[in-house]
């Protein structure tokens, strides 16, 4: 430590009287205290003054500048001293030196700017202010195709340097990708697959860069997607695998990717590994089950991708996703059902599935699930049941083979996605099906339910749906019975306040069932109508400007049922409804305009 002192000493002074001999002794003196110990070496080196000399050493003329450069990378690994260099004014003479030809100045260089970014938000900006990060990016594009170790090894520290800059940081990020860092990136990646740190050092960058929107559109114009499919094939470590899964992860939220991922053989390793991993209780494969069986879900969120995969339901994959439901494993059958949920996206794919007997796959898998179950399998399986049920030729036949019964088991569920996914299932179930809505409609433990959750001001979702569903039960079976178990169990004010929502198609909904209900049990609905304030609201509805034609024009037709109840008739008379609708005569919407002529009409005989 005497020495480390005496050379700190005479550094101070060495830029006016010093040989370059002595003055390499110094640095060769501080690198071996810093090799012994770093931290506390870093220290002494701060307290010295020194750090501010180091500036006038870094000159492209001198022997000594790999060395300083080497020292400064070495303190930088310490996070207090990264400031410390930043302020010393050692970022702009480290730049300029990555103008220079010395291949041990540059790697070094190298090294010495990545320290200093790492972490440290003072450190990026100066190497950004100095214009750094375009130079090592012209650098990295000019060796890209060179394979001599000394290459490499000066790639890597370049890649690493970049990561260091832009790590976490959405406008370095951007910058890098306007500079076209990313088709560099993944050519130097098939060029340099064998070498294991820079590969390490592309896959990390990769990461960094693909969670930007930016970044995913140039990434689909390379040949990422075989690249790393190439490179995830080799790999036999779980950790090496993982961060390839780190980059595809993010890549394949682009449908562009999605589907180059799939043409460049990715779902077939994906399978492997879930194949691999099944029976394994270690936890490294249950977490990569988790992470390839994912991956393979959002391949399949891409139309295109998923077409592919599904192949018209013969699809070598679209079977293996099958096998999955059965399984054992609560990770395979999630990702199974949302699978399937995927695959059901359009008609064509889910007429084909619910003909080949994916119903009862999808119930028998439900009931394992109902006493204490997997509530992101429970919603994973009604998602799947939901997309199925919206073809027209599919509701018939999913509620024959007992749909309805097994979903109404999770009634119980007090999960609000599991709820909304339920009432979503029910209400495609029940659509244009007379009944099996009047089945629905009648039943009172349902019924009371689908209240319940109308007042779920928490999940606005669960609360949206129970209101549709309550609508849909009397529009589709047009039954007093159904009606009148509404009226007891409390849903008349639910529905008059759906008439409010700011969603159009819900409004109209609740209007056409509230005429529904004043056309066939308008004595039964009377009271909770006029407590439920449905007359003013009406009013309220047809004076709005901003009232879209359909729900003035059902609200007119409402308007008419209504006046056949003595109390509602009163309260009609007593708003000057008349106004209001002589005004709407003239209104731009011809069906508007016709249902306000009669509607005057009726009112003018009734008062």
């Amino acid at each position: 430590m005497d020495n480390l002192s005496d050379a700190l000493k005479k550094l101070k002074i060495t830029t006016t009287d010093s040989t370059a001999d002595s003055l390499e002794g110094c640095l060769d003196c501080l690198l071996q205290a810093l090799a012994q110990n770093n931290m506390e070496t870093s220290e002494k080196i701060q307290k010295s003054g020194v750090l501010q000399v180091f500036g006038s050493l870094l000159t492209p003329q001198s022997s000594c500048t790999a060395k300083v450069a080497n020292i400064i990378a070495e303190v930088a690994r310490n996070e207090f001293m990264r400031n410390p260099c930043v302020d010393a004014g050692l970022i702009p003479p480290l730049v300029q030196l990555l103008n220079c030809k010395d291949q041990e100045v540059l790697l070094q260089t190298g090294r010495a700017l990545g320290n200093i970014c790492y972490d440290s938000h003072e450190g990026r900006n100066a190497v950004d202010h100095a214009g750094g990060a375009h130079i090592v990016v012209d650098h990295i594009r000019s060796l890209c195709s060179k394979t001599d170790p000394a290459s490499e090894k000066l790639l890597t520290v370049f890649c690493g340097m970049l990561m260091n800059y832009s790590n976490e940081n959405d406008t370095l990020q951007s910058q890098l990708i306007n500079m076209g860092v990313i088709p560099t990136l993944v050519k130097l990646l098939g060029i340099h697959c064998q070498n294991a740190a820079l590969t390490e050092m592309c896959l990390v960058a990769f990461g960094n860069l693909a969670e930007l929107e930016s970044s995913k559109e140039q990434f689909a114009y390379t040949n990422i997607a075989e690249e790393l499919v190439k490179l995830f094939k080799k790999q036999i470590e779980h950790d090496k695998r993982e961060m390839i899964f780190e980059v595809l992860a993010p890549l394949a939220e682009n449908d562009v990717i999605k589907l180059q991922l799939v043409e460049a053989g990715l779902v077939e390793c994906l399978l492997e590994i879930v194949q691999k991993t099944v029976d394994s209780d270690k936890e490294d494969d249950v977490a990569e089950l988790k992470t390839a069986s994912d991956l393979m879900v959002l391949l399949l969120l891409g139309d295109e991708s998923m077409q592919k995969l599904f192949e018209g339901g013969k699809g070598s994959v679209f079977q293996r996703v099958l096998s999955w439901i059965p399984s054992n494993s609560h990770q395979l059958q999630l990702a199974g059902a949302l699978a399937i949920a995927n695959f059901a996206r359009n008609d064509g794919n889910c007429i084909h599935m619910v003909d080949n007997g994916i119903v009862q796959k999808l119930m028998d898998l439900l009931d394992r699930h109902v006493e204490d179950g997997n509530v992101t399998v429970q919603h994973a399986a009604l998602s799947a049941l939901r997309n199925l049920a919206i073809p027209v030729v599919n509701k018939a036949k999913m509620l024959s083979a007992g749909v309805a019964e097994a979903v109404l088991k999770f009634l119980r569920s007090e999960m609000p996605p599991v709820q909304f996914k339920l009432l979503g299932t029910l209400r495609m179930l029940i659509d244009a099906q007379a009944e099996a809505a009047e089945q629905l409609g009648k039943n009172v433990k349902l019924v009371e339910r689908l209240v319940e959750w109308c007042e779920a001001k928490d999940h606005a979702g669960v609360m949206g749906e129970s209101n549709r569903l309550l609508s849909a039960l009397i529009r589709h079976s047009k039954s007093k019975d159904v009606i009148r178990t509404i009226v007891q169990s409390g849903g008349i004010k639910h529905l008059v306040t759906m008439a409010t929502s700011e969603h159009v198609i819900m409004q109209n909904e609740a209007l056409v069932a509230l005429a529904l209900i004043a056309a066939l049990e308008l004595v039964t609905a009377e009271k909770d109508l006029e407590n439920a304030q449905l007359v003013q609201i009406l009013h309220r509805l047809l004076s709005d400007d901003r009232s879209a034609p359909e729900i003035k024009y059902n609200s007119m037709v409402l308007i008419c049922a209504l006046i056949g109840s003595e109390p509602l008739q009163k309260e009609v008379q007593s708003m000057a409804f008349l106004e209001v609708i002589s005004k709407l005569r003239s209104h731009e919407n011809k069906t508007v305009a016709q249902q306000a002529s009669l509607t005057e009409q009726r009112l003018a005989v009734e008062s």
